[in-house]
């Protein structure tokens, strides 16, 4: 069944039960709660005692890859029942589907049996803060912090890893438009560091231009916004890719730690 509005804070709510593992779609519905945003449906397997509940974009575009659907579950059984049913996930097209690592092998094997091909995109420790009071001092004198707007979106689509294309650029201008960002300016008022929030509520996409490296601007931009976040009552988490170890160390000295035994995982069922 779709969730209503009033249900979706209710759910919320029921998700913070469940933390750590129910984070990032607790976090998509702390944001989804509050803020305006690109359209998704929430679906779970039943209300009010749900054990599957799944975020699901309304794609409008051939090029909405990047959209990803967001599962949670905590019955093996029931999640495996629950996306074998075409109304839920729509195996014909493509998805972009997040997931804890465990549950996405059941995932794997519904798409095996409709002969639908997966591919890995990532792999990732879940970073939490839980604690503000262990952010480190940060000295921000002389750092000149702002928020991204429009003018900044082709700068960094071109600079993500994943970006650089329309796909990408659409949920750009909708994490610049709609959700919390910080970023460091020049003296000539261009963007030289910058962090977004993504819609599942976690921070990312932090990059800070080759030339400006060294200089403090990413502890700077994380401490801004997980302040902020804290603030504001939001969790305060990100996703760094296995591989990745220098951001994994830098999180780790911001104060943010994980569940070694947690994976999250994004996975790409069919091809456009």
């Amino acid at each position: 069944m779709e969730l209503t509005e009033d249900q979706l804070k209710v759910a919320e709510t029921e998700l913070q039960k469940q933390l750590p593992q129910s984070l990032k779609i607790y976090g998509f519905l702390v944001l989804r709660n509050r803020v305006k945003s690109d359209s998704y449906i929430v679906l779970v397997d039943r209300w009010p005692q749900f054990s599957v509940i799944i975020c699901k974009p309304q794609y409008k575009q051939k090029t909405d890859l990047f959209k990803d659907t967001i599962v949670f579950a905590n019955d093996e059984a029931i999640l495996t029942e629950t996306i074998r049913n075409s109304s839920v996930i729509d195996w014909s097209r493509y998805l972009c589907l997040g997931i804890s690592l465990p549950h996405m092998e059941i995932v794997k094997a519904v798409a095996a049996e409709r002969n639908v091909p997966s591919n890995q995109l990532s792999l990732c420790h879940m970073m939490i803060l839980e604690d503000a009071s262990k952010l480190p001092t940060i000295d921000c004198s002389g750092i000149c912090l702002s928020s991204l707007d429009e003018s900044h979106l082709d700068l960094v689509n071109q600079m993500w890893k994943f970006g650089n294309n329309e796909g990408a650029a659409r949920m750009i201008r909708n994490m610049v438009t709609n959700f919390p960002s910080c970023c460091v300016l020049d003296p000539e008022g261009n963007p030289v560091s910058w962090i977004l929030t993504y819609v599942c509520c976690a921070l990312g996409m932090l990059y800070t231009l080759p030339e400006h490296r060294g200089k403090g601007y990413a502890k700077a931009l994380i401490s801004s916004m997980a302040k902020k976040f804290c603030g504001q009552g939001y969790p305060v988490f990100c996703f760094i890719e296995e591989d990745n170890k220098t951001s994994y160390q830098l999180f780790k000295d911001m104060g943010f730690s994980e569940d070694p035994s947690y994976r999250e995982t994004w996975y790409g069922f069919n091809d456009f």
